[in-house]
């Protein structure tokens, strides 16, 4: 395999070291999926993003998503960090708008000069509702910890997740996945990865606190989420989780990592769906070659 190109970023980070990780890949249009699967699998991050060409195709570039287990159609961070990879390096910053032709569709990313970057996702689809027992089980808290006002409902913007309301931040910070009551449950589920989050932040200038557990993509826990928050976004949206049809929030997700992460939520209720967008920084790690 000849040398190529990579760079290493945190997403959703307001410095380095934190949010999630994410390598991306320049030019990878020669490896087949399966070289890219090998590759995502060594560098072992949440996801790892390969851009298959410099040249654009239809006015977007084109990109495919693997976790360490599988390709996926989208994914946030993967999403918003690849876009900043095209317009620094590949765009030399000229761009202000990017947009990346993902399995999930395309998907504009747009770049603030406060240094966030936001990404317009897929408007979302609300799947099936869940009962609390057996999520609380999977998910080692008690029903009384649940905020049972709300449903837990599967929420897909490309990507499915569980979205599961709790009362307080404890409940949040004492979750734990019972791996084998997990596995046996999204058998029959179109979600595999579960969103729990809290309306009690762990700082005060934020809004919500956020955690997912992904084993089924071979990610335990994960950092920073951009496709389960936009999930979240939505979900806060239909069901007037603030008692509006629009929010302007900020969340918190990774604290229980020590990779502390935030993101920007906007979504808002239009006559044929639930427009949202996801922002963040991106901070860059390293740049390298793989040989």
């Amino acid at each position: 395999m000849k040398k190529r190109i990579f760079y290493i970023l945190d997403v959703f980070a307001e410095k380095k070291y934190a949010g999630n990780q994410l390598a991306v890949f320049r030019n990878a249009g020669e490896l087949s999926g399966e070289e890219m699967q090998h590759i995502a699998r060594e560098i072992n991050f949440s996801e790892t993003t390969f851009i298959l060409s410099d040249e654009q195709n239809n006015n977007g570039f084109d990109v495919r998503i693997f976790t360490p287990k599988e390709e996926i159609p989208f994914a946030g961070h993967p999403t918003i960090g690849t876009a900043k990879v095209i317009q620094s390096f590949i765009l030399q910053g000229k761009a202000e708008k990017v947009v990346l032709n993902l399995k999930a569709g395309r998907i504009p990313v747009t770049f603030d000069p406060d240094g966030y970057s936001w990404m317009n996702q897929i408007r979302p689809v609300f799947g099936q509702q869940h009962g609390p027992e057996p999520l609380a089980k999977i998910i080692g808290v008690d029903v009384s910890e649940m905020d049972t006002r709300f449903p837990i409902q599967e929420v897909s913007t490309g990507l499915p997740f569980f979205i599961v309301p709790l009362k307080d931040i404890a409940a949040l910070q004492k979750a734990r996945i019972d791996q084998e009551m997990y596995f046996e449950y999204i058998k029959n589920t179109e979600a595999k990865g579960i969103l729990i989050f809290s309306p009690e932040p762990h700082e005060p200038q934020n809004h919500i606190s956020v955690r997912v557990f992904v084993d089924y993509y071979g990610v335990p826990e994960d950092p920073a989420t951009g496709s389960g928050n936009g999930c979240l976004a939505g979900y806060l949206v239909k069901h007037r989780y603030y008692g509006q049809d629009s929010i302007d929030i900020r969340s918190e997700q990774g604290y229980e990592m020590g990779r502390p992460s935030l993101l920007l939520l906007k979504a808002r209720q239009q006559d044929n769906g639930i427009d949202i967008f996801v922002g963040g920084k991106c901070v860059m790690v390293a740049q390298g070659e793989f040989v």
